[in-house]
């Protein structure tokens, strides 16, 4: 090789590799700071590489965690079905509508009573109020009540000063008895009353019944309103509305049954 081209070849060096281009991986630095590499965030990201492939907490071969089972409505307690407990929601429907039908019998026994017979009896009093120092009181509440005979009732008052607002009360309650003061006690005796009357009598006890039984039937109706409003097997459903129809027959039965005995007691001589 000739000199020339000896010194030529001489004059061809490398560059030198920039000391700055240093390969760092992607980051986003906050402008004015500098970057610093973080030996455990190198070692987070291989351990998460490592996790991945592993299938994470799934076990083996990456499969994920399986989900968690739904729990099955189908089998819920007895008498489920489709996750409603059908026999819970049949006793508390029963058990709704017979407390209400019972309430409607209390109340036409209640009226019962307040009506007169021949016979002495202090339930004609239940619904007579005094005005005592300007408070509406139940009579029963201002005194004992005693019969001392078939056809007298005895009123003692606790305070005597009340006897005549008492008399006042029942005056004006028109029970068809006058009450008599001997300053110490009101005594009321029983008229006898005319064929004529307890006939008429007889009419208020039929009015009374048949105004209970309306009132049962308002109550099995609006209970099969509130079956309707829930999801049930046709059967099942069925099945409560048979029983809640005889409930219905029942109760009916025994309002009838109640104002019979009650018509019989005002008739009798």
């Amino acid at each position: 090789m000739s000199t020339a081209i000896r010194a030529q070849a001489g004059s061809l060096k490398a560059a030198p590799i920039a000391k700055s281009l240093v390969f760092r991986p992607c980051s986003i630095r906050a402008a004015g700071r500098p970057h610093l590499r973080s030996a455990s965030g190198d070692a987070g990201s291989r351990m998460a590489v490592v996790t991945f492939a592993k299938g994470g907490k799934g076990g083996k071969g990456g499969k994920a965690e399986a989900p968690a089972k739904e729990e099955k409505g189908g089998k819920g307690g007895a008498g489920a079905a489709g996750g409603v407990d059908v026999q819970k929601i049949a006793a508390e429907a029963k058990k709704d509508t017979e407390e209400r039908m019972k309430k409607c019998l209390a109340v036409v026994g209640d009226g019962f009573n307040t009506i007169r017979t021949g016979r002495a009896n202090p339930a004609i009093l239940d619904k007579i109020t005094v005005d005592y120092f300007g408070a509406p009181t139940p009579l029963k509440q201002m005194g004992t009540v005693s019969v001392p005979d078939a056809s007298t009732l005895m009123i003692t008052p606790f305070d005597k000063s009340s006897l005549r607002d008492i008399e006042r009360a029942i005056q004006e309650a028109d029970i068809g008895i006058n009450p008599n003061n001997d300053g110490e006690r009101i005594r009321l005796i029983m008229p006898p009353m005319t064929q004529e009357r307890r006939k008429d009598l007889a009419k208020q006890v039929s009015k009374m019944a048949e105004d209970g039984k309306v009132a049962v039937r308002n109550v099995r109706k609006d209970a099969m309103k509130k079956v309707d409003k829930v999801e049930l097997p046709k059967d099942d459903k069925k099945a409560l509305e048979d029983d809640i129809q005889k409930l219905t027959d029942t109760y009916v039965k025994k309002v009838e049954d109640s104002a019979k005995a009650k018509t019989e007691e005002v008739m009798k001589l």
